[in-house]
């Protein structure tokens, strides 16, 4: 499946809502290109939505560092939103989520942004808790 990437604004936020794989080949190049242009901005701030990713493999998570490393030397700042439990193992076997802040709703990934606002935060240690009990 080719992966489809539309981006939006929230408060000054650009979202990348992401649906398909992020895989070798073009998808990987759709995402780096996705994240480039996000990261033209001043102080980026950018979230990527991969409710709808179904699998990301080794080139995947390495378009997924590079963008968060495109994005810091900008100024800015990259957060996930809504992983599937497979990627979410996945971004914790390869300790890419130390990279990352995750989300599980958008709201909370938003409100992250701006000091003040309530916000809950993913618990990654409850989630390997969680896999060591399974």
């Amino acid at each position: 499946m080719n992966l489809v990437i539309s981006d939006r604004e929230r408060e000054g936020i650009v979202l990348l809502d992401c649906k398909g794989r992020i895989t070798a080949g073009p998808e990987a190049t759709v995402f780096r290109d996705a994240c480039q242009k996000a990261g033209g901005r001043s102080e980026p701030k950018l979230i990527v939505n991969l409710k709808e990713v179904d699998y990301i493999d080794s080139t995947g998570l390495g378009a997924m560092v590079m963008c968060s490393t495109l994005i810091k030397r900008s100024g800015g700042v990259t957060k996930l939103l809504q992983l599937n439990r497979r990627n979410l193992e996945l971004l914790v076997l390869t300790k890419i989520d130390t990279i990352f802040e995750i989300f599980d709703d958008e709201i909370d990934a938003v409100n992250s942004f701006f000091p003040g606002r309530e916000i809950k935060r993913f618990d990654i240690l409850s989630f390997v808790r969680q896999l060591r009990e399974e």
